[in-house]
């Protein structure tokens, strides 16, 4: 075989082979998990509208409800801690939904508690079930229900941890890596951050120790 017919032979391959190779690509960058409807949209302009980069803020004590500090500055007691689970409730009841929230239960280690009651029968007849993984949880989001990411801590006496996740058009290969989108309040509030980096003060949690739940949303 010549240089030149060798040349033709390999360039119709590549030809032959290009539109698989294209697909591929384009497929590892697609979104991993459906598109964001309308109500998805929806749930997007609802978490933006709570400012949670301003409110909810760590070190001071707030309104559950609106994230606005309730107690003078120099107020010292508890409840200064930080506020993922006031703000998961207060999501939730913007989005006409009950999430454990005082004054069924303080503010102080709800996450953990949150955690138990949606597993509970109380917050099945409530309108919650488990959402499986991570991408059934983003693609139910993308969709327009309400679903949070929750880690009870092994220590009943440590804070667990629950952010909401909201709709995103991340691919799969971000989402095995970095989990879904969140919204949350925090030692650090985040409009928009991943999950690794949402649970990374909680160790274990990352992506096993992560429950997913999730409720339609009126």
């Amino acid at each position: 075989m010549t240089f030149r017919t060798l040349s033709r032979f390999l360039l119709s391959l590549t030809l032959a082979f290009a539109p698989s190779l294209v697909h591929a690509q384009g497929h590892e960058h697609a979104p991993c998990c459906g598109p964001i409807t309308s109500a998805g949209e929806r749930l997007s302009d609802a978490l933006d509208s709570m400012n949670v980069e301003s409110l909810w803020l760590v070190h001071e004590h707030v309104n559950w409800e609106t994230g606005e500090p309730d107690r003078g500055p120099d107020y010292t007691g508890p409840g200064t801690h930080t506020h993922c689970s006031a703000f998961a409730a207060a999501a939730a009841k913007k989005l006409g939904i009950y999430l454990l929230r005082p004054p069924e239960h303080g503010q102080i280690l709800l996450a953990n508690a949150q955690y138990d009651w949606l597993a509970s029968d109380a917050g099945r007849q409530a309108g919650w079930r488990p959402a499986g993984g991570m991408r059934e949880a983003q693609r139910l989001a993308n969709e327009g229900s309400l679903v949070l990411a929750v880690f009870q801590n092994p220590d009943a006496h440590t804070p667990g941890h629950v952010a909401v996740v909201r709709p995103s058009k991340r691919s799969m290969d971000t989402l095995l890596t970095d989990g879904p989108e969140l919204i949350q309040a925090g030692q650090h509030n985040h409009n928009r951050v991943n999950a690794r980096i949402a649970f990374e003060n909680h160790p274990g949690a990352f992506p096993e120790g992560i429950r997913y739940f999730v409720h339609g949303i009126p």
